[in-house]
């Protein structure tokens, strides 16, 4: 392309224009505004229920005014003035609350072939689902195509795709021992180094050790990660949680689920996966040991992912978790319908094992652990992008949380993992205006969660029902 100095400087006027431009006025393609509810530079919701995500009981009767894409004021319906030229929407029966803030996301979707996983890159249906569901920033726990992860984020920025914010995750750290062919691999601690400084300098600010990595491979990335202030996480089996926490691991993923360490005579290294579930599933609810464990990742500063989506059992649930089945393809709602008919009242290990992750993720929040939400679109294929997002709510509070405690954990505590909790996760004046508008009230009863009328990222309110009904059908595909 040859470039002469007029079109440079026509060019870089642009530019400039477009970076001294407020968050709301941003441009857009077509494809992304078809699916844009509210624009306007000032937004006024009025007379709503705000649950702010700080874990505040919720407020009636409130006004809450947007401007130039951030939360410019709160307050009781009387105390608010509605600026001359501002959009107004009424919120009376309704909830607003803070975008989620979801730390276990994918851009791909799992599918068993066999004895193996097929892996598919989901680059349009997921992003647009994850915003669909509430989910205005994610972390990608793992990728399987970094490249293609990094280039939506950009896209998503600059008004070509609608999603969420993103905090990607370099691809999985793992020694050689899965035949899953997407799946990256490392060959001891001076390659796992390499691939985290490669993948940071790409521009990957998260790494992720998987089930067969080593305690000097863990060693090596936390040392390369933190120096360049970057975290790791992990879904461990060949190291115990301890033995992470201990090396310098930041984050757990899955809840207690991968932890090996109540499996006997377990060897330094090695992942047993049969193993260590045997040993949770015979470990009591209200164990000693699980307590001082949990005691022992908190004082090691060790956040855990809570993703119960991906472990709800078959019996007497949904095919697809949050009411996702008609976002497959026909051939695959064929295919996850006959699995789930097939597990039905064959689950009883899992039903009860999940019953017991319930409770220890409880334990370790009211124990003064940093608990954060994901959902981990993998597994046996019922865990979709968005609908999975709002089921996670729904099963924190099962588990025993509130309401307000189910979505503070999945909107401040992922927030201040990821060290953005002055920018987003709460509904706070100065605040990023990341904002879900619930039709109905989630405290009164849950499943309100899932009616998700408004999903506003940076001021620009997106429509819900219609960028769900836009990917029926697509799941699978792409």
């Amino acid at each position: 392309m040859i470039t002469t100095r007029s079109s440079w400087s026509a060019c870089a006027v642009v530019l400039l224009c477009a970076l001294a431009a407020p968050a709301f006025a941003q441009q857009v393609t077509p494809q992304v505004s078809e699916f844009i509810k509210v624009k306007a530079a000032s937004v006024v919701l009025t007379d709503v229920k705000v649950i702010d995500g700080t874990g505040k009981p919720a407020r009636l009767h409130q006004t809450v005014l947007l401007r130039d894409g951030r939360i410019a004021q709160v307050g009781p319906v009387k105390k608010v003035k509605i600026p001359a030229g501002a959009e107004v929407i009424n919120g009376a029966g309704k909830t607003l609350i803070p975008g989620l803030v979801m730390l276990h996301e994918h851009l791909y979707y799992t599918m068993p072939m066999g004895s193996y996983f097929n892996i598919a890159q989901m680059p349009y249906s997921f992003p647009r689902l994850y915003l669909a569901g509430g989910a205005t920033t994610i972390r990608t726990a793992g990728s399987i195509e970094p490249q293609t992860d990094l280039a939506i984020k950009r896209m998503i920025g600059e008004g070509k795709l609608i999603g969420p914010d993103m905090d990607v995750t370099a691809p999985y750290i793992e020694e050689p021992a899965l035949d899953i062919p997407a799946l990256n691999t490392i060959k001891g601690p001076e390659d796992a180094a390499r691939t985290t400084a490669y993948w940071a300098d790409k521009g990957c600010t998260s790494f992720k050790m998987y089930m067969h990595v080593t305690k000097p491979d863990l060693a090596a990335v936390v040392k390369e990660a933190h120096q360049r202030n970057l975290k790791v996480t992990g879904h461990l089996c060949s190291l115990t949680y301890r033995e992470a926490a201990e090396i310098g691991i930041d984050n757990l993923e899955h809840g207690f689920m991968a932890s090996s360490d109540f499996q006997a005579n377990k060897q330094e290294n090695i992942a047993d996966y049969p193993a260590a579930r045997k040993s949770l599933q015979n470990l009591p609810a209200n164990s000693p040991e699980m307590k001082n464990l949990i005691q022992f990742l908190i004082s090691k500063k060790v956040a855990l992912t809570s993703t119960l989506p991906v472990f709800e059992p078959y019996t007497n649930r949904e095919v697809v978790l949050g009411g996702g089945l008609s976002a497959l393809m026909p051939a695959v709602q064929e295919r996850e319908t006959k699995t789930w008919q097939q597990n039905q009242q064959k689950d009883s290990a899992s039903v009860a094992l999940f019953k017991k992750e319930l409770a220890w993720e409880k334990q370790f929040y009211d124990a003064g652990g940093l608990l954060v939400s994901g959902t981990d679109p993998t597994g046996a294929g019922r865990t979709i992008a968005g609908y999975s997002n709002r089921r996670q709510i729904e099963l924190l509070v099962e588990g025993g949380f509130t309401p307000v405690q189910a979505i503070k954990i999945s909107t401040l505590n992922g927030a201040i993992y990821l060290g953005r909790e002055k920018e987003i996760g709460t509904i706070e004046e100065g605040k990023t205006a990341d904002l879900i508008l619930i039709n109905g009230d989630p405290e009164q009863d849950i499943k309100q969660i899932r009616n998700m009328e408004i999903v506003f990222k940076k001021g620009i309110g997106f429509d819900s029902p219609k960028l769900f009904e836009s990917m029926q059908g697509k799941v699978g595909l792409n």
